[in-house]
């Protein structure tokens, strides 16, 4: 069973990372906290015995790096 303060750490955190998301075309800095919100969503899911989707979230962290990585410097 999760605990209660591993479910408010987990919509805060997909709170956090739909945000940046949303936020990225108006800036790449947003692009790479879009990537830390995903390695904290990617704990989240590996605190919630969810580990595949810990697993997939460290994957959209690595691309999400690349994209920061490969964005026009504004």
């Amino acid at each position: 069973m999760v605990s209660v303060g591993v479910t408010i750490y987990g919509v805060c955190v997909v709170t956090f990372m739909i945000t940046m998301y949303a936020l990225e075309r108006r800036s790449r800095l947003f692009v790479l906290l879009f990537a830390v919100g995903c390695l904290l969503s990617s704990a989240y899911g590996f605190l919630s015995g969810a580990w595949p989707f810990g697993v997939v979230e460290i994957i959209w962290s690595a691309i999400a790096v690349g994209r920061y990585r490969s964005a026009e410097i504004a």
